[in-house]
């Protein structure tokens, strides 16, 4: 149904992701660069929206081109080896005076509230400290970085009493020792170590790219850190990819569900991955975010939900609630996310050594990929198991698809004799059988 306001929809179908990130903690990391080319209060408006919905927001906050400014009006040029600066006493007194000077400007963004603005009405209350302990990187392969340092540990317990009370913390790339010395540290090394203490349940990265892509520059939804561990090896040391992919790769290994890489270069990056069910970017975690499993009782609404639509087109015949709880070990189902986006059916007639392949759908915003395929194939995974020889399916609209992937047409005589028995000559279905080698 059209409307005047698509916005509308948009918001109904994002309520369950309002729903589900209500009182869940994020870890989010702005690089510097998104302030530096104006993006800053952009994204401060979206920190403070997923505060007001309930999120627990913790903001890491890069400043390296600030930093590189700094020293190019100071004359400094700093000593650089793997991808940091050797921090001497003139290039922390730029750090900090920078890191100070971003803090300051986004809890002066963050207290926005102009009637004309997105931010009127909303209080958000910024915390920050020493909140972040460290430890210097000392002497590196003949190089002394002197204050160049990396994580020694999140205080997390005081981070999430700052939580509790509905404050949003924001951790500088700085860290603090317990000789009372400040370290410059690699933001995404502390939203890493933030992530991991917290055991928050997201790690949002925003740089450049919009995500990961594969060599025909695919962009990459979804990856485990072992299918990311390759893209590591090959990025160049201490390069925006090579410190996004260490810290998404790492914290997924230490038990943050889901880490997101995003371009602070798209307007709608943030709240499109968070409120949408395909996102924008590219999400590496150790579950995957779309998965074939067996079906559930509880997945039934589902079904009914994905079948209805082909159900009234007659491509399918109409199912009951009560067929498919009863039929339920018959199913296997691809879950994206909650939702199921495809089903199959293999009923076995085991006297006559064959299983029948039905109810196979995808939904209409997931086809054109190879869902329709995996379905099959994990069909015919379970007929070998159960011994049986040959599929059989009946229809009236997909025959083609079954010929590509196999299947002949074949009389009625090859049906098993129940199902021969129960075929309905008026539907006139194909009847079409593959055998199992």
């Amino acid at each position: 149904m059209d409307t005047r306001f698509p916005f509308v929809d948009w918001f109904r179908n994002s309520s369950p992701y309002i729903n589900a990130h209500r009182g869940r903690t994020f870890v989010v990391l702005i690089e510097g660069e998104a302030m530096a080319n104006g993006r800053g209060d952009q994204l401060t408006q979206d920190l403070a929206l997923l505060q007001t919905l309930g999120v627990r927001v913790v903001v890491v906050y890069g400043i390296r081109p600030q930093v590189n400014q700094a020293l190019e009006e100071a004359g400094i040029v700093p000593q650089r080896h793997a991808g940091r600066w050797v921090a001497d006493a003139d290039i922390m007194r730029c750090v900090e005076r920078v890191a100070a000077e971003q803090r300051l400007w986004l809890e002066a963004r963050l207290s926005l509230g102009l009637p004309n603005t997105p931010m009127h009405g909303v209080e958000v209350t910024v915390v920050s400290g020493n909140l972040v302990m460290a430890k210097p990187l000392g002497v590196r392969n003949g190089i002394d970085y002197d204050r160049s340092g990396e994580v020694r540990r999140v205080r997390s317990q005081a981070i999430e009493s700052l939580l509790d009370r509905g404050a949003l913390v924001a951790l500088p790339p700085l860290g603090f020792s317990s000789t009372g010395e400040v370290f410059d540290l690699n933001a995404s090394d502390v939203a890493q170590h933030a992530a991991i203490a917290l055991k928050a349940d997201k790690l949002i990265l925003l740089g450049e790219a919009d995500g990961l892509h594969d060599v025909s520059g695919q962009l990459q939804r979804q990856l485990t850190p072992a299918e990311a561990e390759p893209l590591l090896r090959d990025a160049e040391p201490g390069s925006e990819l090579a410190r996004h992919l260490s810290a998404a790769c790492e914290a997924a290994r230490h038990g943050v569900g889901r880490t997101h890489l995003l371009s602070w270069h798209d307007h709608d990056a943030l709240l499109g991955e968070l409120f949408t069910r395909d996102g924008v970017g590219t999400m590496i975690t150790q579950h995957r975010y779309e998965q074939l499993r067996p079906a559930e009782l509880s997945d039934v609404a589902g079904l009914l939900e994905l079948l209805r639509p082909l159900e009234e087109r007659g491509m399918l015949i109409e199912r009951s609630r009560e067929r498919l709880e009863h039929q339920i070990d018959d199913y296997i189902v691809i879950d994206r996310d909650g939702m199921i986006v495809g089903c199959a059916a293999l009923h076995p007639f085991p006297e006559a050594q064959m299983g029948e392949l039905a109810c196979v759908a995808v939904h209409v915003d997931y086809r054109g990929g190879s869902r329709g395929a995996l379905l099959l194939a994990e069909v015919e995974r379970r007929a070998r198991r159960q011994g049986l020889n040959a599929l059989f399916a009946l229809t009236t609209h997909t025959a083609h698809w079954f010929f590509e992937h196999g299947f002949g047409l074949a009389a009625i005589d090859a049906l098993p004799p129940l199902k021969r028995d129960a075929y309905n000559h008026a539907r006139k279905s194909k009847i079409l059988r593959k055998p199992l080698a």
